[in-house]
Order: structure tokens, then C-alpha cells, then sequence
């Protein structure tokens, strides 16, 4: 049987707006296996933002159990889910969230520094990241130096430079243009191929379909397929 990356189980959130309660996330149950590429599709809205927020440990539920790589994240309090999110989790963002002022290589080192490791170690694994992304050539160029598609290719070779157990990619073609767009998910489809798990959170139907699985997500609501 294929080991459980992610449980969820009756996962409730719900936002107060004035007198208005808003269910963004109700009743969401959701199992991804080890190495599985998952997509979850919906509008604007649907409650994907806050789904990926629970997922990556930067929100807690209001009810209902979530297990992440066996940590029962729901128990769990602030200071551990930040150790989760460094130790666990590789994150991919839209607009990629680069440090400016930082070289590239600098960039796939900070979760290794903020691990505290050596800076030798650090600077040989950044490099070796950024070679697995295409980019080793590139490492002492500044954010603005680089295209698109590089500074997310930089992005990911950030995510992927605390040897996490799961990305979480959020929109991580939004800002592209189609054909960069194609070359991110080649790249992301490889480190799946590789035994890297992945979630992908995309209102994109084309883009959702490249990953093995879709789901749905819509007014709060997740259901197996594509139904948006």
C-alpha cells in the first residue's frame, strides 16, 4: 500500500465578514499519496487559496483532522507548524518571491540557512539545485538579471533546497507566458517522475490536466475530477 503524504478529514474554515459567515473550506476530505502530482482547480473564490494555505501550515482549521507526513497538523502549535513548513514543505509561488537583492544561488540557500546549515554545505547543495532545474549557469545573476521562467526555475530550485516532502506550487504558471508556462510544467512533471510529491493549485484547466489527478474545489466544496 502507498504511504499517505496528506490526510484531511472534515476540514472546516470559515471566515467572519461582518454579519456574514463565509464557508471557505466545508467538510473537505482529501488523501494524497507519496509521490502522487495533484491538482486542485477552481475560480476565483472557490476556496483553493485557503485550502493551499492549510496545506502549507500558514493556517490552522477551525474543525477536523489533517496529517502531514505523520504530524497531526491541527494539534499542532505555531512555533512547530513553522518548523513543519521549513522542515516538510516546499513552497512555489505566482510571482516567484525572490529576494531582490539576492543572487540566485543566494536565493535556493535561504531555507538551508534558516536550517542553520554550513556554508559550504549550503552553497554546494543551492548549486546542485539549481543544476537540476537547468540553471547552474545562472547562480550569480540578480532576480532582475533573469527571465520569467528563469526566476521561477530559481523558485523551485529554492523549493526543492530543504529536500521537503511535498511542493505545494500556487498558480506557479500565472505569470508566464504559454510557452514558459509548458517549460515549468515539463520541469515540475520530471521532479514528479523523480518520486517528488507534488500539489498544484492553478484555475487553469490546462494546466490542471497535466498533473496525474485533478480535483475541484468549488464554494468551499472538493470533489474527485475536474467539475468547475
Amino acid at each position: 500500500m502507498t504511504e499517505a503524504m496528506i490526510t484531511m478529514s472534515k476540514i472546516e474554515k470559515t471566515y467572519k465578514l461582518g454579519d456574514t459567515s463565509v464557508h471557505a473550506l466545508d467538510h473537505i476530505d482529501l488523501s494524497i499519496e507519496k509521490g502522487d502530482f495533484v491538482s486542485i482547480v477552481g475560480p476565483s473564490g472557490s476556496g483553493k487559496s485557503t485550502l493551499m494555505n492549510m496545506m502549507g501550515c500558514l493556517d490552522k482549521p477551525d474543525a477536523g483532522k489533517y496529517i502531514l507526513g505523520g504530524s497531526h497538523i491541527d494539534l499542532l502549535k505555531d512555533r512547530d507548524l513553522a518548523e513543519i513548513r521549513n522542515r516538510k514543505i516546499g513552497f512555489i509561488f505566482q510571482n516567484f518571491n525572490l529576494l531582490g537583492k539576492l543572487t540566485a544561488v543566494e536565493n535556493v540557500e535561504l531555507p538551508m540557512l534558516y536550517r542553520g546549515v554550513k556554508t559550504k554545505e549550503r552553497r554546494a547543495y543551492a548549486l546542485a539545485c539549481l543544476r537540476s532545474v537547468g540553471l547552474e549557469e545562472r547562480a550569480a545573476h540578480l532576480p532582475n538579471q533573469l527571465s520569467g521562467g528563469q526566476q521561477q526555475r530559481v523558485a523551485i530550485a529554492r523549493a526543492l533546497a530543504g529536500d521537503p516532502q511535498i511542493l505545494l506550487a500556487d498558480e506557479p504558471t500565472g505569470a508566464l507566458d504559454s510557452k514558459t508556462s509548458k517549460e515549468i510544467m515539463n520541469l515540475l512533471t520530471k521532479l514528479n517522475d523523480n518520486g517528488r510529491t507534488i500539489v498544484l493549485i492553478t484555475h487553469d484547466l490546462t494546466v490542471a490536466r497535466q498533473a496525474k489527478r485533478t480535483v475541484s474545489i468549488r464554494d468551499g466544496k472538493l470533489q474527485e475530477g475536474e467539475h468547475i
